[in-house]
């Protein structure tokens, strides 16, 4: 049989894979092979685009220049490529990629933005529309953008399948416009252009209980300009402007926080409002709103949408008699409802992420009432979904439903931008399975319009330190360039605006008086976040356009060194919710916040002359390189003692000095690796890290040859660990490690949420290690099979869509060994580190190696009452029973037991201090069970 021929599978422009449209007259463009045989590695491509050609030499597939001259505005063109390998072997052409040009010249915007003239409410929505008269037309190309978000309609059709457009952006720096193709939504004759407007993040209250407050404005508007292309060649350009009529909405009030209100008798009484035809004399005319106007930009990543429909799994009556839906979910989004009644009914929906007790819990929204009203028409069967609002919820509570609810007329629509799912991870461990699919629901609930830490609650901010340590991950499972890269203009945006300092959130709607306070590990996503997107995509354009952002807050960090190589006595969040931090002081970490910041100034400066190297800056790159080094040399002569101990005893201080590569001498990079284990060991193998610390402790642990450990703090159930709360039955990440309590009841701290995604940053490690890829140069060029397996668990595997390809790389236990296997894309290579496998390189396709199945460690029995604390907690069987025997012999003594300091000096008798001699006994009888 003839050997199949390799293919162009993929071909892509930067960086929307969801639309024609470009953001940029010079797209980069990215393609992958499809290679049957294996070994493929490109000699040259080519490219071409109408009867234009041109050659690429070498191994560059992945945001390959534009060859071509600059797209202009409206232009319109097909790209192809076709590409030879080392052995001789050339791929056909590919599909062609239509690319389009989905920006404006400067100076070209031309529409004003306006809005409904004296609405008698703040943040009132409103509908607005317009008529214009069409010939023959070649193509309808409409661009808009709203202070607020709107749903744009021509002829009674939305323009798209686009919700909360266009979205939140730094409004007083930055606005983002949509550009959507609407050829076929214009016909010969009269045209209605139609737009439902709501205030979204325009126009909330932002801020803490009595300090919140309206930053931006207080009523929406939107602009807009519809180019139209005749036949003929002539454009027509149809803006918004004063001849524009506006009306109330029957959506009567909006809020991201408080929910909305919608009315269906005035939507009835409105019917055909987006047509034609429609009679508007009696609506006002709109009036300009040009206060926080900037002409805006094209959007660069995917909006946000509708992603899932989710049924209820569960009607439940509440203790108090409330009819609640149980989702089984716990997801962002808002509900579709489809009822029958009589006009004038009002069905209430109260939305929150748990129950407590049986009821809606929702003081964790604190002043957050995420709650709609709809009133019915009375017209029959109607279905009416929220426009401009999003909640957090597992649960809703439903009000005011008339007659008996039937639990399909009610569904969950999940909301999150529509970013592509390129990574995915499977395991053989049902809890860890669990917390990796918490992982992903997490991350899909905080991607919506910014990265945010949470969102239910008064808050919903684009918290800079989240989204600095979840970046690996993220990338590991959804294609987050242009997200990202649309976030991080902001950032340097409000980075500028306050003198180099990078706000704790992104946009900055809290530090708004008085000079901006830095924090460490927040204000580092300036370098943290770009860094992490060239090393996962091999994206040199955005390290690039990041680098003067980069290059300011390091300058910041060397200002408040003062020539020290240390950031001390400052405000700091430090290692935030360290679950030894009490309640209502989560910055009271065990590691000093001096300790976390003089860590992340020396990282910060490290990665800047690492980026200053890769842009081809060397003055910069000596400079910042010698500033990094001051930093590192003047930590460790700080904090770290000659012994090899921390100065701050806690695992995040370790962890910082291995992972950040802090302390560069092996013997005493050993002695912190094996403190920290002991460490953990005393903590009983559950977790001691908060924000900072848990991203990077089980690498920690891993580099200085301690994966059992790993193993046993990434397994453990007890409370405070990442599987206490999938016991709980979490299907999403907690912001808090206790964030409900094993009672049921939600943690007391005024600060606590559900849905959280920073300490999922820990999924990263299980793709890297635990699975084993993970990139060894920039954007999977080469890639790492690093497979590490666990003891306890049978399988894992891992697949990526990396920019060369899918790969993948999986194991599975059989008796005494372990079956390793690959799946390495066209145009790369791997680095094979696996145990007792000698180091190596393979290129492309399928690779299988059997390597020796991990040893459980050997348990120091017999055992008794008298032996070693840490012999105790090393053997879990030994544990258990001891558990299960003070528990029913003497209940009082198992929260002391809980809170053991596992040592080799002390022994279990100590450890369960004033145990009586009936306990002791019957500990001695159940350990001697144990062989």
């Amino acid at each position: 049989m003839p050997a199949v021929p390799a293919t162009i599978d993929t071909l892509a422009a930067e960086l929307r894979t969801d639309s024609p449209f470009v953001a940029t007259p010079t797209p980069r463009l990215t393609w992958t092979v499809a290679d049957p045989d294996g070994g493929w590695l490109q000699a040259w491509a080519e490219i071409r685009s109408g009867e234009t050609s041109a050659r690429v030499e070498g191994r560059d597939s992945v945001l390959v220049d534009w060859p071509f001259p600059p797209l202009t505005p409206g232009a319109s063109v097909a790209v192809q490529v076709r590409a030879g390998a080392s052995d001789g072997r050339e791929t056909d052409w590919s599909e062609p990629l239509e690319i389009r040009a989905g920006f404006l010249a400067a100076g070209d915007w031309s529409a004003a933005p306006v809005t409904l003239a004296d609405p008698h409410e703040r943040a009132r929505p409103a509908l607005l529309r317009t008529t214009f008269d069409s010939d023959d037309i070649t193509s309808a190309t409409l661009y808009w953008t709203a202070l607020g978000v709107a749903e744009i309609r021509i002829n009674g059709t939305l323009i798209d399948e686009d919700v909360l457009s266009p979205g939140w952006s730094a409004y007083q720096q930055r606005l983002v416009h949509e550009t959507v193709d609407v050829t076929d939504l214009v016909r010969a004759g009269t045209n209605a252009i139609a737009a439902e407007l709501g205030g979204g993040w325009y126009t909330e209250r932002w801020g803490f209980r009595e300090n919140a407050a309206e930053i931006y404005g207080g009523q929406p508007a939107l602009a807009l300009q519809l180019n139209l292309v005749h036949a003929d060649g002539r454009t027509t350009v149809i803006t918004t402007d004063e001849q524009w009529r506006a009306h109330a909405s029957p959506t009567q009030a909006s809020s991201l926080y408080q929910g909305e209100s919608y009315d269906g008798r005035e939507a009835a009484a409105l019917a055909g409002w987006d047509q034609p035809d429609f009679d508007d004399s009696a609506w006002t005319a709109v009036e300009r709103s040009d206060g926080a106007f900037r002409e805006p930009e094209a959007r660069v990543g995917p909006p946000v949408r509708r992603t899932e429909d989710v049924a209820a799994v569960e009607v439940i009556t509440t203790p108090s008699g409330a009819t609640v839906l149980d989702f089984g979910q716990n997801l962002v989004g808002r509900l579709r409802l489809t009822a029958r009644g009589e006009a004038g009914a009002t069905i209430t929906l109260k939305h929150a992420e748990v129950l407590e007790h049986g009821e809606l819990g929702t003081r964790p929204l604190r002043s957050a009432a995420a709650t709609d009203t709809w009133t019915l028409a009375g017209t029959g069967e109607e279905t009416w979904e929220p426009r401009f609002t999003f909640h957090g919820f597992r649960y809703a509570q439903i009000d005011g439903w008339p007659g008996e609810i039937d639990p399909t007329d009610v569904v969950a629509v999940v909301l999150h931008n529509d970013m592509d799912r390129t990574g995915t991870f499977t395991t053989s461990h049902t809890l860890l399975q669990q917390l990796h699919d918490n992982v992903v629901w997490g991350m899909r609930g905080n991607f919506l319009a910014v990265p945010t830490d949470c969102p239910q609650r008064d808050e919903r901010l684009g918290w800079t330190g989240d989204i600095e340590v979840f970046g690996p991950t993220a990338a590991s499972l959804y294609d987050v360039r242009g997200f990202l890269t649309g976030w991080l203009r902001d950032l340097a945006l409000e980075q500028s605006a306050a003198d180099g300092v990078v706000p704790f959130v992104v946009p900055n709607v809290l530090q708004l008086s008085g000079r901006v306070t830095p924090a460490a590990a927040w204000s580092d996503a300036a370098t943290i976040v770009p860094w992490t997107l060239y090393q996962r995509y091999g994206d040199l354009g955005v390290l690039r356009e990041a680098y003067p952002s980069m290059r300011s807050w390091v300058e910041t960090l060397l200002e408040i060194s003062d020539g020290t190589g240390l950031w001390e006595g400052a405000f700091q969040f430090g290692d935030w919710l360290d679950p030894a931090a009490p309640p209502d002081r989560p910055a009271d970490a065990t590691t000093s916040v001096d300790v976390v910041a003089g860590a992340y100034l020396a990282l910060s400066a490290r990665i800047l002359a690492d980026a200053a190297e890769v842009l081809g800056e060397p003055a910069d790159t000596t400079r910042f390189r010698a500033a990094a080094e001051q930093a590192r040399e003047a930590w460790c002569a700080e904090y770290v003692t000659p012994a090899g101990r921390m100065m701050s005893d806690g695992q995040t201080a370790y962890a910082m000095a291995i992972a950040f590569d802090l302390v560069t001498d092996t013997d005493q990079r050993q002695r912190l690796g094996d403190r920290l284990a002991d460490l953990v060991r005393e903590d009983g193998y559950r977790i001691g890290t908060g924000f900072v610390g848990t991203p990077i402790v089980c690498d920690a642990l891993t580099a200085t040859g301690h994966l059992e450990a790993a193993t046993r703090l990434l397994t453990q159930t007890e409370n405070p660990s990442w599987l206490y709360p999938v016991t709980m039955g979490a299907t999403t990440i907690w912001e808090r490690w206790d964030s409900m309590l094993p009672d049921g009841t939600i943690n007391p701290g005024q600060m606590t949420s559900f849905n959280h995604y920073a300490l999922g940053a820990v999924a990263d490690w299980m793709h890297r290690v635990m699975a084993g890829l993970a990139p060894a140069e920039p954007g999977y060029r080469t890639l790492r099979i690093g497979t590490r397996p666990l003891v306890g668990i049978e399988s894992a595997a891992t697949t990526l869509d990396t920019p060369y390809g899918h790969a993948r790389v999986g194991w599975e236990l059989d008796g005494d060994t372990v079956t390793v296997r690959a799946e390495v894309p066209p145009n790369t290579t791997a680095q094979v580190d696996l145990p007792g496998v000698p180091a190596t390189e393979v290129g492309s396709g399928a690779h299988t190696w059997v390597i020796a199945a991990p040893e459980a460690p050997t348990a120091r029995r017999p055992l008794t009452v008298d032996s070693p604390s840490a012999a105790i907690i090393d053997d879990p069987e030994a544990y258990a029973l001891v558990a299960e025997t003070i528990g029913r012999v003497t209940p009082s003594n198992l929260e002391a037991f809980h809170r053991t300091r596992w040592s080799e000096r002390a022994t279990l008798r100590e450890s369960v201090r004033y145990a009586s001699n009936a306990l002791v006994e019957e500990l001695n009888r159940a350990l001697a069970t144990l062989r």
